[in-house]
């Protein structure tokens, strides 16, 4: 059986990290981050945003808030999405907070 192999470019791993997105696996998402940011790819604002909106469907409005930090560090592009996600992040961060002190 013949093999086939897809070469990772920037839009491979855009579709990859995604498809996490949508799945809500935003740990799968970070390790597919590091490892193209490992692999030397020019990774854009589709890339960052798509795992900013994986941690805000997580709620995990500090990692979204560091990445957009490193975005900004590193100089890559945002938009409007960007600011969204990283926003509507520390929303559901906030209500997740307020439920765990209202529990407790």
């Amino acid at each position: 059986m013949e093999q086939s192999s897809i070469e990772s470019n920037v839009i491979t791993f855009n579709a990859a990290v995604s498809a996490c997105e949508k799945g809500t696996k935003w740990e799968k998402a970070l390790v597919l981050l590091s490892t193209a940011a490992c692999r030397e790819l020019e990774l854009d604002v589709t890339t960052f945003n798509a795992v900013l909106s994986a941690f805000e469907k997580a709620g995990m409005w500090e990692n979204a808030l560091r990445l957009l930090g490193v975005m900004l560090q590193n100089k890559v592009d945002s938009n409007q999405i960007t600011f969204s996600a990283a926003i509507s992040a520390c929303e559901k961060g906030q209500k997740a907070l307020q439920l765990s002190s209202v529990a407790a």
